[in-house]
């Protein structure tokens, strides 16, 4: 019961705090672009976690010091992962979501004047020009993040990849930064809307570069980098 009340208060002080950031960001992106009130936004996704008991580690940021732009890819854990992303991340950065999450109320407002690419997963041809778009955007200079499972984990464990971020990988000659969500299962999952306050903790791995792996196949290379993921989630475990 105690848990009850203490998710259903974490929720209400949540949505109130969401909303106030959806105010500020989208006046934010009126007035200037994403890149500009990039840092702000960092802020907000770190109070927000605060305020709903969780606390973020961050490691392996020096692999950004030297301003290479990369594909991140990294798993799903949780429905704050959308928090907890641009809170880590030292640079503005922009996202592949699923088509659907552009038509959510508040959140498809932002997700859209963000920049974010929307994938429609059941329609191959369109699916495809998201990719290539996010290619562009790569190569434009801005990094682009994918979760590579497609979505939320159901057992706290990095689940199959989907085929597509390494077909960008490889279409766009990229290197790809690995990064690892850890202990956002533990604090909400997709079986329960309680909320567990506690530590979470966002790893980012070493970079792998492309003249690397240019010569694996799509299969191979997911399969490389899923492992490489595998490793993080359990140094994550260890800290």
């Amino acid at each position: 019961m105690l848990k009850f009340f203490q998710s259903a208060l974490l929720w209400t002080v949540g949505a109130l705090h969401f909303f106030m950031i959806f105010l500020v960001v989208t006046a934010g992106l009126f007035l200037f672009n994403a890149k500009t009130i990039f840092p702000m936004v960092r802020i907000l996704a770190r109070c927000q976690l605060r305020i709903m008991g969780l606390r973020l580690k961050i490691v392996g940021l020096e692999h950004f010091e030297n301003g290479r732009t990369f594909l991140m890819l990294g798993n799903h854990e949780s429905l704050f992962d959308a928090f907890a992303v641009p809170a880590a991340i030292p640079i503005h950065a922009v996202a592949v979501e699923a088509a659907y999450h552009f038509k959510m109320p508040l959140w498809g407002y932002l997700t859209r004047k963000w920049g974010n690419i929307p994938v429609y997963r059941n329609n191959l041809s369109s699916a495809i020009k998201s990719l290539q778009k996010a290619a562009n955007v790569i190569h434009s200079g801005t990094p682009v993040i994918v979760l590579p499972e497609g979505h939320r984990t159901l057992t706290g464990q990095i689940g199959e990849f989907k085929k597509g971020p390494f077909h960008l990988a490889k279409t766009a000659k990229v290197d790809i930064l690995p990064f690892v969500l850890s202990g956002l299962y533990e604090f909400n999952n997709k079986n329960s809307w309680h909320l567990n306050p506690g530590t979470a903790c966002t790893i980012f791995g070493e970079p792998i570069p492309y003249q690397a792996v240019k010569n694996l196949s799509v299969e191979e290379l997911r399969n490389h980098v899923r492992n490489r993921m595998i490793d993080l989630k359990k140094t994550a475990i260890r800290i």
